[in-house]
């Protein structure tokens, strides 16, 4: 497994392709980083940018699905309180006898 990368780093190198004009190749090569990794940095870069020039909020795939996750995580609690008050409620709403 390769070495993990702080974001810092990443939005330096981006800067560095996109602002400063390097070739990606040299980047790579200067800071022993995959060239496709470099690459889809600058992608998602791009992507995002236009996506706020355009209004829109960008989400990496990575974003999405923990995104994803959180809102199924809420559903399933709130289905849990929904099972919960329906109960409750057919506890209470029976005539004493």
């Amino acid at each position: 497994m390769g070495k993990r990368i702080d974001d810092d780093l990443k939005k330096h190198l981006v800067k560095l392709v996109l602002e400063e004009g390097k070739k990606q190749t040299d980047v790579s090569k200067d800071m022993g980083i995959p060239l496709g990794s470099l690459r889809r940095w600058v992608s998602e870069h791009r992507k995002k940018v236009q996506a706020e020039q355009d209004g829109v909020e960008y989400l990496t795939p990575t974003e999405q699905m923990k995104l994803q996750r959180d809102m199924e995580k809420q559903i399933r609690d709130l289905q849990e309180e929904n099972e919960i008050l329906k109960k409750a409620m057919h506890i209470f709403s029976r005539s004493p006898q």
